[in-house]
């Protein structure tokens, strides 16, 4: 017989599919038959799989250590993949015992593209198993995991689950959009006043790349996207950005198409520009940063994030910019 406590990092996921992470090669007949002939217990009583575990619930396996051997699968292969996770020092904004919130670096995927890529989600478990938050056995159940994306060449917030509520209530939030999202970035021409901008995105899956139209069409989603001007200097200005709607390149799509790209977009930017920022300024990524996160009122899992602003600082890049181009840095402690 095995008995399996549900942890805080296990708890608020299905039974059915914590079985699956224990028992890897068992079909799932299999485990929902042992679950009616209650050789699978919750608590000392029938289950039917699709209960929401909570910790300190107790689930018994009634099997013989054969038969948990062979369903379990090669405990040396989950140890071997387990040291492949890298460390590397992360800029953790926020963290409590369900969430944390880190500042990615631009040129860092925020998930694999290809099995042999390294992203910020494996130098997240890195993180988590040097700090001990999490261990190799934890692993084996439920992987720490990103709850928003930020494209590769996109500075900023991105927001993590350490535990399985942690990561459902956050990624409920980002889908539901309830927080407010802010953006900085810095873009060609001058733009003197604040704007709503509304129309329409279509993406170009094979291209990786999308469209805005003004009219609706019926390959294309809705999208709106708020700025506000913080500063200018030497043809430039500095903007945040507020995302009402999240789509795929949305900001650098949306003020590219008004005529004010984001310098060091290789996508929708002028090469003219991006050849001077990058021969002046050494910028290599599109100055776009994913700045300010505002959390609604919270309460359970996400408690204490509730009211809390969570902010990612000023990047050398457009550090470099500002004191060049506009003479100082102050146009970015601009207002909303």
């Amino acid at each position: 017989m095995k008995e399996i406590v549900i942890t805080s990092l296990e708890a608020g996921q299905r039974m059915d599919r914590l079985l699956g992470k224990y028992l890897r090669e068992a079909p799932k007949s299999f485990l929902y038959k042992m679950m009616r002939k209650k050789n699978i217990t919750l608590n000392g009583k029938k289950a039917e799989g699709s209960e929401k575990l909570r910790e300190g619930d107790v689930i018994r396996l009634f099997f013989s250590q054969e038969t948990l051997e062979k369903f379990s699968g090669s405990r040396e292969e989950i140890q071997e993949a387990d040291r492949q996770y890298p460390y590397r020092k992360l800029d953790v904004l926020y963290e409590d015992e369900h969430v944390l919130f880190i500042n990615k670096p631009a040129g860092m995927l925020t998930q694999k593209a290809r099995p042999e890529d390294r992203s910020l989600v494996e130098y997240l478990i890195g993180y988590l198993l040097r700090s001990q938050a999490v261990t190799a056995k934890d692993l084996e159940h439920f992987r720490p995991s990103v709850c928003n994306r930020l494209d590769r060449n996109t500075s900023g917030i991105v927001a993590a689950g350490k535990t399985v509520a942690g990561l459902q209530e956050l990624g409920k939030l980002f889908h539901d959009r309830t927080m407010d999202k802010y953006y900085r970035c810095v873009v060609k021409g001058e733009l003197k006043e604040a704007c709503r901008l509304e129309g329409y995105l279509a993406k170009d899956g094979e291209a990786n790349q999308v469209r805005i139209f003004r009219e609706e069409r019926e390959d294309a989603r809705p999208i709106c996207t708020e700025y506000v001007p913080l500063g200018h200097g030497g043809g430039l200005t500095l903007l945040e950005v507020k995302l009402i709607t999240g789509r795929s390149h949305q900001i650098r799509a949306h003020l590219s198409s008004i005529g004010h790209p984001i310098l060091g977009d290789p996508k929708y930017g002028d090469e003219k520009l991006n050849r001077y920022a990058a021969a002046r300024y050494g910028i290599k990524y599109q100055m776009l940063h994913s700045q300010r996160i505002r959390m609604p009122v919270l309460a359970g899992t996400l408690a204490p994030l509730s009211g809390k602003v969570i902010e990612a600082g000023m990047p050398d890049c457009f550090r470099r910019v500002l004191e060049g181009e506009f003479g100082s840095t102050q146009a970015w402690n601009g207002k909303e």
